[in-house]
């Protein structure tokens, strides 16, 4: 597509110490099949060359800005720092350790530009370690299908509850006057920042798309380093409760039951299922506690049914219960 007009939409690429990891995903923003894109690049304070690699792709493509932190933000941050200099009609997220496949942008693009609605969402996939030095993708996970298949134009929450599972900044485009009517920021000084965002995004919505192409690969790195490869730490695991625990109440504020039932119901399947395998091995009982604390809350909140939950789900939610 022609740039005569100027770009369509701006992707903002936070980073912190990705240096082995941003040459690929600057690599999938040149490779897309729409061209009509900008592009800002935060380094987040880094220690490695991940700012000398940001500025590289800027000196050599002018569809690259780099904007520096003065000191480290995390992610929350970054990308709040980088909200306010889009002036794109559409804007989107890719983090600087993950990948678009190449027709990400022309396939959100252009369902939005059909159906007017405030964004599009797309499915991914986890980018694994290959054990030979490579990546390879995996499969669709059920919660992701179910957020994103099939697809549906100009919907609503209360028409596809379970569009809340889709909980990342990284496979939606939004229409930048979106995020400014819905006062739209990421929490900034914790992790899990964009999971409250996703549902304020579902809850304000006048309607969105969901496309079940998978349009992101989502690295696991090897060196195990980031933020879902370190849910052992107590202090990360409080963080990502918290995050579960401040969506919903979004749902449940806003006045949208059906899909706050659905975000229960995700939790209880997807995400204690994980933790539980964690904390039985735990060296801390307070990993235990805070765990059970937080199931048993959640579980009052979701009518105590087990409807849904398979037998390795149950057994699960049943032991946190009792921490």
């Amino acid at each position: 597509m022609s740039t005569s007009t100027g770009p369509a939409v701006t992707v903002i690429v936070p980073g912190f110490d990705v240096a082995d990891y941003a040459d690929a995903a600057l690599d999938s923003l040149r490779a897309q099949t729409r061209a009509d894109w900008s592009a800002i690049l935060v380094d987040d304070a880094s220690s490695d060359a991940t700012a000398d690699i940001f500025d590289r792709a800027a000196a050599q493509d002018p569809r690259f800005r780099v904007v520096r932190a003065p000191a480290r933000g995390g992610l929350g941050a970054a990308r709040n720092r980088a909200l306010d200099l889009v002036q794109t009609p559409y804007l989107g997220f890719l983090d600087a350790d993950d990948v678009l496949i190449p027709s990400a942008l022309e396939r959100l693009l252009g369902v939005l530009e059909r159906t007017g609605s405030d964004f599009a969402l797309g499915a991914y996939v986890r980018l694994r370690p290959d054990g030979d030095g490579g990546y390879t993708p995996g499969p669709v996970q059920p919660w992701v299908a179910a957020a994103t298949a099939p697809e549906r134009l100009a919907t609503t929450i209360e028409d596809h509850p379970e569009a809340t599972a889709n909980v990342v900044a990284w496979s939606k485009i939004s229409r930048t006057e979106f995020w400014h009517r819905a006062h739209l920021r990421f929490p900034e000084g914790r992790l899990y920042e964009d999971q409250l965002v996703a549902q304020q995004m579902y809850a304000r919505a006048r309607r969105f798309d969901t496309i079940p192409d998978v349009l992101v690969h989502w690295r696991v790195r090897p060196d195990g380093s980031s933020i879902t490869q370190r849910e052992a730490q107590l202090d990360v695991l409080r963080d990502c409760l918290d995050a579960m625990d401040a969506g919903l109440r979004v749902l449940e504020d806003t006045g949208h039951p059906r899909a706050a039932r659905a975000r229960v119901g995700q939790i209880l399947r997807m995400d204690i299922p994980r933790l539980v395998e964690l904390a039985r091995a735990h060296p801390d009982p307070a990993y235990r506690r805070t765990l059970g604390a937080f199931t048993r809350e959640i579980w009052d909140r979701g009518a105590a049914s087990t409807s849904g939950l398979d037998d390795a789900a149950n057994a699960a939610v049943s032991a946190a219960r009792l921490w």
